[in-house]
């Protein structure tokens, strides 16, 4: 039962900080760029397997190039920034389907793929735990910057705000969740967990923090519910999870307002 705890424990840790990243990244128009990082550390994870390091320490530091990278042409062409996700995602792609073929433990890497979140091991709970911290912390310190630069980063410039060093740290920050969340829920699903609590809370409230707390609400219930459904029926986590996020979208797109 110890493995279920900890499965458990990060899945409700993994909800609260996905989607207060994912907030953002919508409210911002970069939805994409979710995909883009978990690509990267997709890559990251091949080479670590490669080579015989720690595929999550690779697809980590992976993850936080693509994140630089993404923000070094974003600044070098401003106002195009799904140019710099897009070139970012097809090196991210490139590369991963390069070292993938040199991948001996196909069973490790199809973890990462799909998650494998009942796998979770004491130290990766601890690694979690300290990246919510650590998220929690950045979210709250930086919230009246964060909500400036989404709807505004001109305004925002104008304010003295420092939108430069902020977006960079945002960009940093969502290199390594999606990088460790790539372990629980996994590589190719991680973004659909940053962006579908996001669109359904966008159905249901009014202002940007009844949007954040409602995003973490509805991820907490996919999660929760997709776990159970595994426990039941003995399906992927992962997929499960995403699936349970949808169907809820689906539900609620008809009390949508225009």
């Amino acid at each position: 039962m110890a493995f279920m705890q900890r499965a458990v424990m990060v899945a409700v840790l993994i909800s609260i900080i996905t989607p207060m990243i994912g907030n953002v990244i919508v409210l911002k128009r970069l939805s994409t760029i979710g995909d883009a990082l978990s690509h990267a550390g997709l890559a990251g994870v091949a080479i670590g397997l490669c080579f015989g390091a720690d595929p999550v320490i690779s697809a980590v530091i992976m993850s936080i190039a693509a994140a630089l990278i993404i923000e070094f042409i974003r600044r070098k062409f401003e106002g195009y920034a799904e140019m710099a996700t897009a070139v970012t995602l097809s090196f991210a792609v490139g590369m991963t389907a390069v070292f993938s073929g040199f991948v001996k433990d196909a069973a490790s890497f199809n973890s990462f793929l799909f998650g494998s979140i009942v796998a979770i091991s004491q130290t990766e709970l601890y690694v979690t735990v300290i990246l919510c911290l650590v998220v929690l912390a950045a979210g709250i310190l930086l919230y009246r910057a964060l909500f400036f630069i989404t709807f505004d980063e001109q305004g925002a410039k104008a304010a003295g705000i420092p939108v430069g060093a902020v977006n960079t740290v945002f960009t940093l920050m969502t290199a390594v969740v999606v990088a460790v969340a790539s372990r629980t829920v996994g590589a190719l699903l991680i973004s659909s967990l940053m962006i579908i609590p996001v669109a359904c809370s966008m159905i249901v409230s009014k202002s940007y923090l009844g949007n954040l707390i409602m995003s973490v609400v509805f991820a907490l219930i996919f999660t929760i519910t997709g776990l159970i459904i595994t426990a039941l029926y003995d399906v992927r986590p992962g997929g499960t999870i995403v699936l349970t996020g949808i169907a809820v979208l689906i539900a609620l797109l008809p009390f949508k307002k225009r």
